[in-house]
């Protein structure tokens, strides 16, 4: 079965996060992530190929934002809220209170 790596807690960087979060497109990923527990892939209705989607939840997931999991053929996404907020306080509700 095939999983995804996800980045300890200790590793993710805020260089990193800032670099996840510099694209328009991650960004509205990471939005819609904060407003529900879990989205599919399916679900976020991203008007690019799948191989892009795919790109931006690679780089959420690599950088620690991001958390998938396998059910099935299903990916389910979340937000890594609790890791992000123990690492760097306050520091998604700035980016997303910036959001219009």
């Amino acid at each position: 079965m095939r999983q995804y790596q996800h980045p300890d807690r200790e590793n993710i960087s805020l260089t990193g996060v800032f670099y996840a979060l510099s694209d328009p497109t991650r960004l509205q990923i990471v939005k819609m992530l904060a407003t529900q527990e879990e989205i599919t892939c399916g679900e976020f209705c991203l008007e690019m190929s799948k191989s892009t989607q795919s790109h931006h939840f690679k780089v959420l997931r690599d950088m620690g934002i991001m958390y998938t999991r396998l059910e099935g053929t299903q990916h389910y996404n979340s937000l890594r809220r609790e890791d992000l907020d123990a690492r760097f306080p306050n520091l998604l509700d700035a980016v997303l209170n910036g959001i219009n």
